[in-house]
């Protein structure tokens, strides 16, 4: 076994803390890699407090790791050592169910393999990249392009696939308006790519002071959502709703401001059921719908993007030791736009 080290929480009511652990040895097919940086996802919060499902403890979060690699094993075709790699939000798939061979392992029939809080094949739990070193088979690990600041890239494989994927996957592009509701770590990722794949883009937010940052990202308009004269300038406006945020909020209001055949594509995960009026899905033919992150393959597709257009995530890097008081700033907003751990401070 390879000896690591990191941070994790030991139980749910517990704060992130240094822990040493064991991960297996290098195999056939496996890479490691030797972590440089790591973002910080709220979903990393949500676990460790077992907000949404019983955790594995104890717990080693981060799924938005990059890094150089250490080893790989004898059959790996992919990578040598000294490239720089990536690790997003899952490490493994059945790969033998029809999403799974349509290059959807994050939709696997069977349950992919979390990068953390998870359990592999071989039955023992995952670890993620709070830490200074992870081990990951080939076809689960990503190539960087040296071109961007590795920090700036770690927040793409989780906030810049989520937002790329349901992007390219209703084809948002030229000709259509597109609006972002919430700007955080993912809608600040979501205005960089509508306005890259050409859309016209608006942010939709509840922050008056987000309305600066909103522009200064390329957005071409901004609503503040509370003000009623507003919202009403763009009632029955947008193609689609890019909707990030994790709060409770009316789908009514938002429903409203679609065009006829308009899609509300949720990727934030709020703490309760959303309430949806039929009426406001019967007027218009309007659709909610949801995405997750990508595929392999386009995660891959999304970091060469990145690259060739020069868009990284905005970041504010920071020592491991800092850990819960980012997780405090980050539940009151106060970070733009993602938080980044430096491994060299573990």
């Amino acid at each position: 076994m390879i000896t690591a080290k990191g941070y994790a929480a030991q139980t749910p009511t517990t704060d992130l803390a240094p822990w040493n652990f064991e991960r297996r040895e290098v195999g056939p097919h496996d890479v490691q890699f030797d972590i440089s940086f790591c973002g910080v996802c709220h979903s990393d919060l949500h676990q460790i407090k077992n907000e949404w499902f019983p955790g594995i403890f104890p717990m080693v979060p981060g799924h938005e790791i990059v890094g150089t690699v250490k080893k790989v094993g004898s059959h790996v075709t992919k990578f040598r050592v000294g490239d720089l790699a990536a690790v997003g939000c899952m490490v493994d798939s059945c790969r033998t169910c029809e999403n799974c061979k349509d290059g959807l392992e994050q939709y696997c029939s069977n349950g992919n393999v979390g990068t953390y809080n998870g359990r592999g094949k071989d039955g023992l739990p995952t670890y993620g990249g709070y830490s200074n070193t992870i081990v990951v088979h080939e076809d689960f690990v990503l190539h960087v392009s040296d071109k961007l600041s590795l920090a700036a890239v770690a927040p793409l494989l989780c906030a810049g696939i989520t937002t790329y994927s349901p992007l390219r996957h209703w084809r948002v592009g030229k000709g259509h308006k597109l609006a972002v509701l919430g700007l955080g770590g993912l809608g600040h990722m979501a205005v960089k790519f509508g306005v890259a794949f050409g859309a016209e883009v608006t942010v939709l937010s509840t922050s008056p002071e987000k309305e600066v940052d909103a522009k200064k990202l390329g957005a071409h308009k901004f609503v503040l959502t509370t003000d009623r004269a507003q919202t009403k300038n763009v009632k029955g406006y947008f193609n689609f709703i890019l909707d990030t945020v994790s709060a409770p909020h009316d789908f009514k209001l938002y429903l409203s401001l679609l065009k006829t055949n308009g899609t509300h594509i949720c990727v934030g995960i709020p703490p309760k059921p959303i309430e949806v009026p039929a009426f406001s899905l019967l007027d218009g033919r309007k659709r909610v719908s949801g995405s997750s992150i990508g595929g392999i393959a386009e995660t891959q597709e999304m970091l060469d993007y990145c690259a060739e257009h020069n868009i990284v995530s905005d970041i504010e890097l920071i020592n491991i030791k800092d850990i819960t008081q980012a997780y405090e700033r980050m539940v009151k907003g106060d970070v733009r736009y993602r938080f980044v751990i430096d491994m060299a401070t573990l």
